[in-house]
């Protein structure tokens, strides 16, 4: 394979990528690796994204001029990167709105990455799983121009974004994004619950699952599996909230916006 046919089948790669390309045309150095690389930059046939993360531009093009996956480029970060919370509802195409911010997990600490309009944000794997040795529960793989890519699954994203609503676009994005979802694996999504171990959270997916019992299919029996783990005292669904409502059999206090819907009414 040619280097301009690496170029054409790696629309977004890592600089360790192109070295194992290298590598298959015979043994190379450092030197020339870099050597290389530059050219092509230098030409505007790449350019840099980040720390060793490349861009590749068709030739008569701009990198300002072409559609860049971002998808990709966030799953490019690091070599474990999980694209999750608001992002995996993007790709899933459940997101309510489109953001310049992109998530994903990792092990590695990387900085915030600034790239044209975006903005790629790595998050620490819950510890739970890293605990248990889980971090790829309920994680799919898909491919994007012949790339693979590791996304969670929409019910893994569902507990994700009801635990961190900041990183789902804030609970109206949350609330919207969620109820365009079809169908979920009720099962699937109570075992990640658990697996993460946080009663706040586990209390925070029964009330919305027991919101939706009926669009969703929820049973008694799957509620039952989460309120035996429910907070022992009542928590804030959102911090210090005072126009909230006790909800007794979950034990979390809930704004009246989200038991309301207000949102809807400015719609």
């Amino acid at each position: 394979m040619k280097i301009k046919d690496f170029l054409a089948r790696h629309p977004v790669f890592r600089q360790e990528e192109f070295e194992v390309f290298l590598k298959s045309r015979g043994s190379i150095s450092k030197r020339t690796k870099e050597s290389v690389l530059r050219y092509y930059t230098q030409t505007g046939r790449l350019q840099r994204i980040h720390r060793g993360l490349y861009l590749t531009v068709p030739v008569g093009f701009t990198s300002k001029a072409i559609s860049v996956d971002t998808f990709l480029i966030t799953a490019k970060l690091t070599e474990d990167a999980v694209l999750a919370y608001h992002t995996a509802l993007e790709l899933h195409g459940k997101a309510y709105s489109t953001f310049g911010q992109f998530y994903y997990f990792s092990t590695h600490v990387v900085r915030p990455v600034q790239f044209q309009e975006n903005r790629f944000m790595r998050v620490s794997f819950p510890a739970a799983l890293r605990t248990e040795r889980q971090r790829h529960f309920s994680v799919i793989q898909i491919e994007r121009s012949g790339q693979k890519v590791y996304v969670a699954s929409l019910e893994r994203t569902l507990v994700d974004v009801l635990d961190r609503p900041d990183l789902g676009g804030g609970w109206e994005e949350v609330w919207r994004s969620l109820e365009s979802v079809e169908f979920f694996n009720i099962d699937q999504i109570i075992e990640y619950a658990l697996l993460l171990n946080n009663a706040t959270t586990i209390a925070k997916v029964g009330f919305y699952l027991e919101s939706h019992r009926e669009t969703l299919s929820v049973t008694e029996d799957h509620l039952a599996r989460l309120r035996k783990r429910k907070p022992e005292s009542p928590h804030y669904l959102v911090r210090k909230n005072k126009d909230s409502r006790f909800i007794s059999t979950w034990n979390i206090l809930v704004p009246e916006e989200i038991l309301k819907k207000s949102w809807q009414e400015v719609a």
